[in-house]
């Protein structure tokens, strides 16, 4: 028995018989009809007998056809092959199968043509059922296989099949195409890849299924690139990570000397290194060199030397004026000396490919805080004159002892001023502070009282010139 859900059939119809016999079907309608395929287990007529539609033969035969006799509708009418009375019929019935017997042509066309239509449209309908069917190849990510479908385009075949597509998969014919038997339907999924070229990552799409296939359908120029994966790997559904580096062309700028090569390198400091140069202590580059060395892209190599320098600086130091009512008016005295701060900074200085650069400050520190000096300014109304003293030539005296200068000092630091007064005497006749430091007038007031006191003996080698 065949395994397929249609069985063949011949179909039912009138025993041909020899031909010229009586009872012998005509030509043409009596040849069985072969390959005729239905339902299995259903016949393609209902058995109703071989004679034509019920009351036919009845009609013929005196208008009996509605008399509800069996024998009316000639469901059990038989006649043999040698012409004579069917064996458990009554004389009338043999007479009838006679009258038959002679018109059996005719009858046989009645009863064969409801048949051959029944027969004629099933097997129109048949072909057409077995002509929708066709013979196709499908291909699923490189897996063949040859199927039957009654699928009107690609669409609807890929839905039958279950074979979901999306935006990223590639399917040829295009999913609208009409289909044909003996046609081929390709589909090819896509896999999500996470590709790094030359420093620019982005997410692309292929539906190759290794990365040499991927980078030929991206267009990616592979020939001397660095791959992280072999060409041959496999790309899965899921895809993968591709880091793609092409080759390039960098010149390097290092001691004088110009040198190109060509590189795949990650980094400029790779590329640096692959030249040959190498870097020392502070050296640097002119570009970053973790950057991504560019095609064509000149890359200077700086040597960097450096040293510390280390600057003092003085501080200067406030005045702080004070008045004093036992002074005489325009005498300043210094009753505190003031003293500068220092500073102390550290320079970086640095030197690239031998020019020094601008020194740069580290840090700074103060070694000494400034004193503030205090003076004291006389408020007190000077005498106009000394008596028995005015009249003196005190000038001549002042150039003779200290060349006339109010602030000179010898060279023991124990006399001062125009008088060269020490600094006993200097108090002792109500001076504050050293004599340098007061006026001129105040010096010479101060040099007047000593005169009245001593006479010319404080100055044993110019008090003769007080009297010209």
């Amino acid at each position: 028995m065949s395994k397929s859900q249609y069985e063949t059939y011949e179909a039912y119809g009138p025993r041909a018989a020899p031909p010229g016999e009586p009872g012998g079907a005509l030509p043409g309608l009596c040849d069985p009809v072969t390959a005729v395929h239905t339902r299995a287990g259903e016949p393609l007529l209902p058995r109703q007998g071989t004679g034509g539609p019920p009351g036919e033969g009845a009609r013929e035969h005196g208008g009996h056809g509605r008399s509800g006799n069996p024998r009316a509708h000639g469901a059990d009418l038989r006649v043999d092959d040698e012409g004579g009375e069917p064996d458990g019929r009554d004389g009338r019935a043999g007479r009838r199968g006679k009258a038959r017997g002679a018109d059996r042509p005719e009858s046989a066309v009645r009863r064969l043509l409801p048949q051959a239509l029944v027969v004629a449209f099933l097997a129109g309908g048949t072909s057409a059922f077995v002509a929708k069917d066709k013979a196709v190849e499908l291909s699923v990510d490189g897996s063949r296989r040859t199927l039957h479908t009654f699928a009107d385009d690609v669409g609807e075949l890929l839905a039958e099949e279950g074979v979901r597509v999306g935006a990223h998969d590639m399917v040829a014919p295009a999913p609208g195409t009409e289909l044909g038997s003996g046609d081929e339907v390709a589909v090819r999924y896509g896999r999500p890849v996470l590709l790094t070229l030359d420093g620019h990552r982005r997410q692309v799409w292929t539906t190759a299924h290794t990365v040499a296939g991927a980078l030929d359908q991206l267009g990616v120029r592979a020939e001397g690139a660095y791959l992280s994966a072999s060409r041959s790997r496999r790309i899965s559904r899921a895809g993968l990570a591709l880091d793609v580096r092409t080759e390039r062309a960098v010149t390097v700028m290092a001691d004088g000397r110009s040198r190109t090569v060509r590189t795949n390198a990650a980094t400029v400091r790779e590329a640096v290194a692959e030249a040959g140069i190498t870097l020392r202590g502070q050296d640097t580059l002119s570009v970053p060199g973790d950057s991504f060395p560019r095609d064509g892209q000149t890359v200077t190599v700086l040597r960097v030397t450096g040293r510390r320098e280390v600057h003092e600086e003085q501080i200067p130091f406030p005045a702080v004026r004070v008045t004093d009512p036992s002074l005489f008016q325009g005498t300043e005295v210094v009753t505190r000396p003031g003293r500068p701060g220092l500073r102390r900074t550290v320079y970086y200085v640095r030197t690239v490919n031998g020019v020094r650069q601008r020194p740069r400050p580290e840090r700074t520190e103060l070694v000494r805080a400034p004193r503030t000096q205090v003076v004291k300014v006389g408020t007190r109304p000077r005498p106009t004159s000394v008596h028995d003293a005015d009249h003196l030539d005190w000038h001549a005296l002042a150039v003779c002892e200290s060349g006339a200068r109010p602030d000179a000092v010898d060279p023991s630091g124990t006399y001062g001023g125009l008088y060269q007064f020490d600094t006993r005497t200097w108090h002792s006749l109500g001076g504050a502070g050293r004599p340098q430091d007061a006026s001129p007038d105040e010096q010479t007031y101060r040099a007047k009282k000593l005169y009245l006191r001593r006479g010319t003996g404080p100055w044993p080698h110019c008090g003769a010139r007080l009297r010209g």
